[in-house]
C-alpha cells in the first residue's frame, strides 16, 4: 500500500505549505497532494488559497523525492493544451515526479464567481474525454491535430517531452457508472473515487467490466481512494486492511483538524 498526503492548500500562508510538504517527504509518504481551487472550500469568510499547479511547480524546487499531485485537476479551468504545458514544466522542474489528476469538475459556485464557463454535466464529461485526446496528443512530442467538438488542435506541438515515459501517470477521478468510471476505464492509469468499502468494491467491479470492454486488463489500473485519519488508530487500521483487501493499493490521507501532532501519529503506527 502507498500512502500520500493531502496537504491542503487553503486558508494557510506559504510557509506552512511547504512545512507540511517537508514533513511528508521527510515522514516516508509517496506523495504530496493538494486541492484546485481558487477559493476556500471550508470554514467561514475569505481567506489565502494558493493556486495548485504553480503550488506544484513552487514544491518541485523545495522537495527531492515525494511525488506531486493535484486531487484532482478540474478540467474546466484550464484549455488542455495549457494544462499539459503546466504538467510537462513541473515533471521536468521535478525531475519525473508529477502526477496528472483530472476530473470533468463539479464546483459551480466558484465558476460564476470567478468567470469561468461551467456546462452541464454532460458536456463537461465529454469536454474531459476530448481533454484527455488531445494531452495524450500533445505529450508525445509531435506536430498534432484534433478536431473535437470542444477542443481543436492545428499542427500543435510541445516541447519538451515529458520526463516520464510514455508520460506523466494519469489520474481520473471518478464515481458515475454510468459515464465516468468507464471513461476511467479507457484512459486511467490510476482511478481515485470516494465512498464506503462496499460502494467502492462495487464500483471497483464495474471499472473492471468496462476495462475488459476497452481491451485493457484490469489489473493495470491502480485503485486509489481517499482516507479521513482522524479516527481512532484501530479504525483506521481496520479501513487501510478492508481497502487493501478490496483491491485498492493507493491511499491519500486527508490532514486532519487535529493537526500535525495527529499525522505523526499516524505514521508511528502504520509506517513504522
Amino acid at each position: 500500500m502507498r500512502f500520500g498526503l493531502d496537504i491542503a492548500q487553503q486558508r494557510l500562508e506559504w510557509d506552512e505549505i511547504e512545512s507540511r510538504a517537508h514533513f511528508a517527504e521527510d515522514a516516508g509518504f509517496d506523495g504530496v497532494w493538494g486541492f484546485d481551487h481558487f477559493q476556500p472550500m471550508y470554514g467561514e469568510g475569505p481567506g489565502p488559497c494558493f493556486e495548485g499547479w504553480t503550488t506544484l511547480a513552487a514544491l518541485a524546487g523545495s522537495t527531492n523525492r515525494v511525488r506531486l499531485g493535484l486531487l484532482v485537476t478540474g478540467n474546466t479551468y484550464r484549455h488542455p493544451s495549457l494544462l499539459a504545458s503546466e504538467v510537462v514544466t513541473v515533471d521536468h522542474a521535478s525531475r519525473g515526479r508529477v502526477e496528472l489528476s483530472l476530473g470533468a469538475a463539479w464546483f459551480g459556485y466558484e465558476h460564476q464567481a470567478l468567470g469561468w464557463e461551467f456546462p452541464d454535466i454532460g458536456e463537461r464529461i465529454e469536454r474531459l474525454e476530448e481533454a484527455l485526446q488531445v494531452i495524450n496528443l500533445l505529450f508525445s512530442g509531435e506536430s498534432v491535430s484534433f478536431d473535437g467538438a470542444h477542443y481543436k488542435l492545428r499542427g500543435a506541438q510541445m516541447l519538451p517531452k515529458p520526463v516520464q515515459e510514455p508520460r506523466p501517470p494519469i489520474w481520473i477521478g471518478a464515481g458515475g457508472e454510468r459515464k465516468t468510471i468507464p471513461l476511467a476505464a479507457r484512459y486511467a492509469d490510476v482511478w481515485h473515487s470516494y465512498g464506503g468499502i462496499a460502494d467502492l468494491r462495487r464500483k471497483s467491479l464495474i471499472l473492471d467490466e468496462h476495462a475488459e470492454l476497452a481491451g485493457r486488463d484490469p489489473a493495470s489500473i491502480l485503485r486509489a481512494a481517499s482516507l479521513s485519519i482522524s479516527r481512532p488508530l484501530d479504525e483506521t487500521r481496520r479501513e487501510i486492511d478492508e481497502l487493501r483487501d478490496a483491491g485498492f493499493g493507493y491511499l491519500i490521507a486527508g490532514w486532519p483538524g487535529e493537526g500535525r501532532a495527529k499525522v505523526e501519529e499516524f505514521v508511528g503506527a502504520v509506517f513504522e
